[in-house]
Parts: structure tokens; C-alpha cells; sequence
């Protein structure tokens, strides 16, 4: 029996044994081929849970446990791969590097990472509250109940604000309710018609900067096509608002984005969307790869990308890909960037920074500062498998693909939606940080980033819902959507 360990910087993280092969049992190197058929639930099973435990708990052999809270940290991802790949020679710990793809040696990691985080969670829980008062690291808060689950909402999708204080939430079925003071007081009618495909729907409000002077609210949505209602892309407009009392029709209507006929497609996920404004007169909004991943790379097709147009829909001539030699390619003029899987969370930083936050699959979501004409790597590049416990690639990219890096990513996934940058005099220990939600994390965490770097990650908000959207309201109190149940709570200073 041969003992060893994964060594990260001189430091023994976890020590294991195991058997070396018989030279005839030793397997051939298999393709390089990303998507190979493995099971890394298996794979662990069989190569290293005899040392490590089937958990990562350690074993007796003098393992150690793989499940402490500095081992989780993201910083740790490469050399766990390395130790995998190369081996521990001076602890005897063969590599795999030459009977396992890359994409399989990082299929390990991820499971590595889902066993911690499972283990870490049963261990610490989520925020604590005494009395009804969270203390987060630099602020102490509560939660509140801001629209109930009476109220009528329907998979609570966005929410943004009036200067009058009226509340505008898309439900994702189709409806745009008006809401103030917690009661939904009316709905917004007229809207374009909508088509609830799985994931896809009413999705996006976003009330322009300067809505006193110009009355302009944008909507993003899945457009049904028009030879089939099961079909669909993400599509965004603006209009103007009628209002009698609280209830509204939808006037003045002008498309600003949609996708030819002929990319419209029956996938129901990864519509994208969010809309945010660069006070310079222009607008950024997603859309997701919807499920045909090869097209996320791909200049010529509206998937998986980030979008800048003027706000009235005219294409910026400093766009990246708006040359005559990419018009003559068919390339879409309105691509501000591109590999991107699901964008379901974009925000300016108080710096002027492009933020947006976005779904892997089974682990790696994404935390990325979007810079213009920027590849993300989706799907060639990633730190995700598959759902069915496949790997697929790695988040390493080779030193000729040019490829952008998150700045931080969820690993497990989180579900990344909806993120907002603090700002306003109500918690000025948070000012500047982002809020990012999760889906199936059911979370809110404060990030702060300085010079391109994470700095501080806590959670704030967990076990409470599907977080659809997090976003600052005028109060400068956090507000978040969520589904399941579907309501409107907010996070306030406690006094």
C-alpha cells in the first residue's frame, strides 16, 4: 500500500493510500474528447474513495478529511486538479493524467467540491438571526415580508419602480402587476403578447433612468413566433405608460432587439435577459444559449450572448463586431460579447463596470466582469458537468482560445439570478458590493470585488425561496423575488 497526498503550496491537504495496478491491469490512455460517457460519482467510487472515504471524510489509513472550509475555497481548484493530473511523487500518488481526459480529472474536482459543500452546509446552516436580527460582517439587518403570497404574484420574474413609488413586477406567465405598499393594486394591460416555455416568459422590467422626463419602461420576454406557439426568443421593446389610479395600459410601443424567424426554437430554457442601463445611452441585455451550447460561440446567432444598443433599439457604431468585413459575415452588429450560457443577473458596478452573473450546468455558475468583445469560453472552456454526472470540459483555457475567466464561480451551482450593486445611505457597510441570488441555492450573497479580484463573499439570505431576482430599491433596501413561494421580501437595517 502506497500513502499520499494532494499538496497545495508545501501544505498536505489530504493523505490516502492506495494499491498500485499490475502493469497488465493498467488502463490505456483514453481520447482527449471532451463529454466522455463517465460517471464522476463512480469514478470517485472506484479510484479514490478507498482512501478518502466514500463522503471525503478521511480514512484510517491516515487520510485526511477533505472537507474543511479552506480546502472549499475556490483558490484550491487548480491544484486539486494538478494533484490529480501529475501526482504526488514524493507521496507516492500516481497520476492520472495519462489514463484520465482533463475533463475527467476536473469531473473529480466537482464532485470534491459537491461532498464539501454538502458537508459544509449540514455543519453551519445559513445566516443566523437573534431576535429577527441577521449580523452579516459589516451590517446587521432584518428581513421583511414585502408582498405575500395572497397577492396574487405567479412566478415573480422582476420588480422596478416608478419615481411615484408604484412597484412594477412581470409574473412570468404574462402579467405585469402594480403593486404598492404590499398589495397588488393593479395590473399593466395592452403588454405584448408573451409565451410561457418552460423557463421563458414575461420576464424583464426596467424603468429608464430618466422616466420623469421621458416615460419610457422596457420589457423582456419570449416572443412567440408566428408559425408556432411553442416556439420562442427572447425579444425586447419599450413603451409608455396610461395610467387610471393604479391600473395602466401599455402604449407607444418600439421594438429595441428581436431575433430573425429562423433562429426561433421549442428548447424551453436559457432565455436570459436582465436590462440595465450605462447612463451614457445605451442599454445591455442577455440572452441565453437555449440550449444549443455550439451556438454560444457563434457571431452569426442571437445565442448566448450580451447585447449593447442605443436606447432606441439604433446599433452604436463603437460596437465590437460592426465592421464592414463582419457585416459581409452575417455577424449581429448588437454583440457586445459572447460564450455565454445563461446571463440571468447583470449590473453596473459604482465604478461603471459590466457585472453579470450566469447558470453552468451541475456546478460553476459564474461571476464575470463583461468587457467588450470578450469570449467566456461556453462551452469549450467551463468548471461545470453535466446533469447527468458526465464531465465536459475544463475552466482552464489553453494559451491560444483567448478566453475570459470569472472573477468568482459557484461551485456547487447556485442557480445564479438576479444581482444588483448596493448603493443609498441604507447599509453603507455594503456600498458598492453586489448582491447575487441563486435559484436552487435558494441564497443571496454579498460580494465584494476589488481590481478584478473577489475580496469578501458572505451569505445573506438562505432557505427562504427560489431567489428569482435581487435588486436595490430607491429606500436602498435589497429586495428579492422569490418562487416557491412566490412573494417579495427585503433585507432593512436593524435599528
Amino acid at each position: 500500500m502506497l500513502r499520499y497526498g494532494l499538496i497545495f503550496g508545501g501544505t498536505v491537504l489530504a493523505v490516502a493510500c492506495m494499491s498500485p495496478k499490475p502493469a497488465a491491469e493498467t488502463a490505456s490512455p483514453r481520447s482527449t474528447a471532451v463529454g466522455q460517457a463517465s460517471n464522476m460519482s463512480k469514478l470517485y467510487n472506484e479510484t479514490c474513495a478507498k482512501c478518502h472515504g466514500a463522503n471525503g471524510q478521511g480514512g484510517g489509513a491516515g487520510t485526511k478529511t477533505l472537507l474543511t472550509r479552506a480546502g472549499f475555497d475556490q483558490k484550491n481548484d487548480r491544484p486539486y486538479f494538478d494533484a490529480i493530473k501529475n501526482g504526488v511523487k514524493d507521496m507516492g500518488m500516481e497520476a492520472y493524467g495519462e489514463t484520465l481526459t482533463e475533463a475527467e480529472m476536473w469531473g473529480l474536482v466537482v464532485h470534491i467540491r459537491e461532498m464539501q459543500a454538502g458537508f459544509l452546509r449540514a455543519e453551519s446552516g445559513g445566516p443566523k438571526e437573534t431576535n429577527g436580527v441577521y449580523a452579516s460582517q459589516r451590517a446587521s439587518y432584518r428581513i421583511e415580508t414585502v408582498v405575500d403570497t395572497d397577492q396574487g404574484l405567479r412566478t415573480p420574474w422582476a420588480i422596478d419602480w416608478l419615481p411615484n413609488g408604484l412597484m412594477l413586477v412581470t409574473n412570468r406567465s404574462g402579467k405585469l402587476s402594480t403593486v404598492r405598499n404590499g398589495k397588488a393594486v393593479g395590473d399593466v394591460t395592452g403588454i405584448p403578447e408573451s409565451r410561457e416555455i418552460g423557463q421563458g416568459g414575461l420576464m424583464e422590467v426596467a424603468v429608464h433612468p430618466d422616466y420623469r422626463k421621458n416615460g419610457w419602461v422596457y420589457l423582456g420576454f419570449t416572443e412567440p413566433s408566428k408559425t408556432n406557439p411553442r416556439s420562442g426568443m427572447t425579444k425586447i421593446v419599450r413603451g409608455k405608460l396610461k395610467f387610471s389610479g393604479d391600473n395602466a395600459v401599455w402604449t407607444d410601443e418600439q421594438t429595441i432587439f428581436e431575433c430573425a424567424p429562423n433562429t426561433f426554437t421549442g428548447s424551453g430554457v436559457h432565455f436570459g435577459t436582465r436590462i440595465v442601463f450605462d447612463q451614457k445611452g445605451h442599454i445591455f441585455f442577455g440572452i441565453g444559449d437555449r440550449g444549443d451550447q455550439a451556438k454560444a460561440p457563434d457571431l452569426t446567432r442571437p445565442n448566448g450572448k450580451i447585447y449593447r444598443v442605443n436606447e432606441d433599439g439604433s446599433i452604436p457604431k463603437d460596437n465590437p463586431f460592426v465592421s464592414d468585413a463582419d457585416k459581409a459575415k452575417g455577424v449581429i452588429p448588437q454583440i457586445w460579447s459572447y460564450g455565454h450560457r445563461n446571463p440571468q443577473g447583470l449590473t453596473f458596478d459604482l465604478q461603471g463596470g459590466l457585472w453579470d452573473t450566469e447558470h453552468a450546468p451541475r456546478g460553476g455558475d459564474e461571476l464575470n466582469l463583461v468587457v467588450k468583445g470578450a469570449n467566456y469560453g461556453w462551452p469549450n472552456v467551463g468548471h461545470g458537468i453535466n446533469y447527468n454526472d458526465s464531465p465536459i470540459a475544463t475552466p482552464f483555457p489553453k494559451p491560444d482560445q483567448n478566453i475570459n475567466v470569472p472573477t468568482f464561480r459557484w461551485l456547487p451551482s447556485i442557480g445564479a439570478c438576479g444581482l444588483d450593486t448596493v448603493k443609498g445611505p441604507a447599509f453603507p457597510g455594503w456600498k458598492g458590493d453586489l448582491v447575487a441570488g441563486g435559484l436552487s441555492g435558494q441564497n443571496v450573497d454579498r460580494i465584494r470585488v476589488k481590481g478584478g479580484q473577489l475580496v469578501e463573499r458572505e451569505e445573506i439570505v438562505y432557505g427562504m425561496g427560489r431567489v428569482r431576482e435581487v435588486t436595490v430599491g430607491p429606500d436602498g433596501f435589497v429586495y428579492v423575488a422569490l418562487n416557491q413561494p412566490d412573494k417579495i421580501i427585503r433585507l432593512v437595517p436593524a435599528k
